[in-house]
């Protein structure tokens, strides 16, 4: 499976993760609106993250909406449904790329120079840290996992 760190076609990307979100929203009966389907849409033109604000710029330009909470509406729902993740280091959103069969949400490696944005299998990790945590007498109930560092491509540059 390629990273988003690889050369690939994005678009098959996009799509697949497109119609994983339509048929979540079919089986769990939600409602992926015309504004929630664009911002998802926006989320997944690149592998990165996208702010609020960004994601509401381009809903006024597109004529979906001109306040923020018609942004942030949408990023709720796609997020708390699993159609996106926030990613608090960059305080910004991501398209989710890939079903994650345990529902819980994955290690996220952010470049620090081109804001590329790549999911990574956590449940190894999240028991690591459970375990570790259980030593120390702390039972951990939610863990977000944030990498920042360079891509590989990036690391050529410097």
């Amino acid at each position: 499976m390629k990273t988003a760190f690889e050369r690939h076609d994005h678009s098959a990307c996009a799509d697949a993760a497109m119609a994983r979100a339509t048929d979540l929203a079919v089986a769990r009966g939600l409602r992926l609106t015309p504004v929630r389907r664009r911002v998802l849409e926006i989320l997944l033109e690149r592998h990165r993250a996208f702010g609020a604000y960004e994601v509401l710029e381009r809903l006024a330009a597109e004529g979906l909406g001109k306040q923020p909470p018609v942004a942030y509406r949408a990023l709720e729902f796609l997020v708390e449904n699993g159609l996106a993740h926030r990613i608090q280091r960059l305080n910004a959103f991501t398209a989710c790329q890939s079903a994650h069969a345990d529902g819980q949400a994955p290690a996220f490696l952010i470049c620090r120079e081109c804001q590329t944005v790549d999911e990574l299998d956590a449940a190894t990790l999240r028991a690591e840290l459970s375990a570790a945590a259980g030593q120390a007498g702390f039972a951990v109930e939610r863990a977000t996992i944030e990498a920042l560092g360079l891509c590989a491509a990036c690391a050529g540059r410097a």
